[in-house]
């Protein structure tokens, strides 16, 4: 009996996605909230591990070279940006994103353009035939002598070529689905994913090889496969987009050697994909004259300025509960909006049916785009649009402040390079930074007070009675 006790005494249950434990079986996972990942594990103490012998003695901090741990352009400079410079050497990043994003096609790119500077490359594919990712690089032009491929999905036959053909560069595509022998299961479960990170892992800090990784993502949009893959890898990067729209996202996650604040734009067509350096463009709608309904703002997407135009339609509602629809905006930011629009401000938007979306598919989450939807409300329900040249920037408060943004600085900045000469900001905003040349900053306490500066900017024009009669 005692023997028994103890036995039940020295059982844990392990969570198999962060390594949480727990005394008695839980359903969901205390750490990670991960639902049936929890099991019992042995309960018996580990061996002690006995001093081993030094091969190599520690080396005084100062005294390691740095030529090995620097980055090495891939060739492709939008995503040179986000990982920090290039490939280190050794280096594993885990490439995550939807299906038919595009993550194969950039990592195709990114191989050959390696391949053509002289990098022995190898590029494995599991979820592909050969012949498929060929009529790939054909399309891409992504051919090149030093690169090769292999359609496999055993690890230790992915190892053995590793071995065969000594790259510089590993691309694998993807990791769930390659299994190991070794660990029962099928491939993509927690175990094999674990073994499979873990082995190429040690295979790319032993012999100085980059990997790079294509994972899947959930339906939640997190990285598939346990969370200790994400703390095994050195960069995380996350590729987004719209899938009805060509401009493609990069944004590093995580990354030990280089910044996270960081976006690379790229745009996916049939022919490939190219990299953005300058995606302003196309955020903002091509056209001569001025449209009432509309209001450009100037977004951060890390370190970088993107301009945006946002868009929005105030009509009539003939349903007891009026539409509110919104693309590429915050539903919930919208809402907001429009009641602080309602009371604070006193436009008659609250029984109105309100249409809000941005230009070129880009997704603005940000709050500094508050005042340009404001602006573009505003104009809407007085039929009077807003000069093409002029851009608003701004948080929103509930009391119907107007709040400062981040980096006001680097937007105007962007704002003056690309034309626009009026900029109505949050009270405060010139002491923050320095304003360009050749552009007109106007601060604002309120949204009354943004709504009256941007009729007093508004284009003359007729305004019809049914809009007199709704001002």
């Amino acid at each position: 009996m005692a023997t028994t006790s103890t036995a039940r005494q020295s059982s844990r249950f392990r969570c198999a996605e962060c390594g949480w434990t727990a005394v008695k079986w839980v359903g969901r996972c205390g750490e990670c909230q991960a639902w049936g990942t929890v099991a019992e594990a042995a309960g018996a103490s580990a061996p002690r591990t006995s001093p081993g012998q030094v091969l190599r003695p520690a080396t005084p901090i100062g005294e390691v070279d740095l030529t090995s741990a620097a980055a090495r352009p891939t060739g492709v400079a939008e995503f040179d940006r986000v990982l920090g410079g290039g490939l280190v050497p050794g280096a594993v990043v885990l490439v995550a994103g939807e299906p038919g994003i595009g993550k194969s096609t950039l990592l195709l790119d990114v191989a050959a353009r390696a391949a053509r500077q002289g990098a022995a490359t190898l590029y494995v594919s599991g979820e592909e035939s050969a012949a498929q990712v060929r009529a790939r690089a054909d399309r891409i032009d992504a051919l090149a002598d030093s690169l090769y491929l292999a359609a496999e999905t055993d690890l230790a036959t992915v190892l053995g070529h590793v071995e065969a053909s000594a790259p510089q560069l590993l691309v694998v595509d993807s990791v769930q689905t390659i299994a190991s022998a070794e660990v029962d299961g099928q491939a993509g479960n927690v175990s094999q994913v674990r073994e499979v990170a873990a082995s190429l892992i040690r295979m790319a800090k032993d012999r100085g090889i980059a990997v790079l990784l294509v994972g899947h993502v959930t339906k939640d949009g997190s990285i598939a496969g346990p969370r200790v893959l994400e703390h095994l890898v050195d960069v995380v990067v996350q590729f987004e987009g719209d899938r009805h729209s060509r401009l493609r996202l990069v944004r590093a996650v995580k990354n030990r050697y280089g910044p996270t604040d960081e976006v690379g734009c790229f745009d996916l067509s049939e022919a490939g994909i190219i990299g953005l350096p300058d995606p302003s463009g196309l955020f903002l709608s091509h056209r001569v004259t001025a449209v009432a309904g509309t209001c450009v703002t100037v977004t951060l997407e890390g370190r970088r300025p993107l301009v945006t135009e946002v868009q929005a339609l105030v009509a009539p509602s003939t349903l007891p509960s009026p539409r509110r629809t919104s693309s590429g905006l915050d539903a919930s930011r919208l809402a907001m909006v429009i009641a602080v629009l309602d009371k604070r401000a006193g436009a008659p938007v609250g029984a109105q049916d309100i249409f809000a979306a941005t230009v070129g598919g880009v997704r603005v989450t940000e709050p500094a785009a508050d005042l340009a939807l404001v602006c573009a409300l505003a104009s809407s329900v007085l039929d009077r649009p807003l000069p093409v040249d002029a851009i608003a920037i701004g948080e929103v408060g509930l009391a119907g402040e107007v709040r400062r943004a981040t980096g006001i600085g680097r937007r105007l900045a962007e704002a003056a390079r690309l034309g626009f000469r009026h900029a109505v900001v949050p009270q405060g905003s010139r002491a923050d930074s320095a304003v360009p040349d050749g552009i007109d900053v106007i601060e604002v306490s309120n949204v009354a007070e943004a709504i009256e500066t941007m009729r007093r900017l508004a284009v003359a024009q007729p305004t019809p009675a049914l809009a007199r009669d709704t001002a």
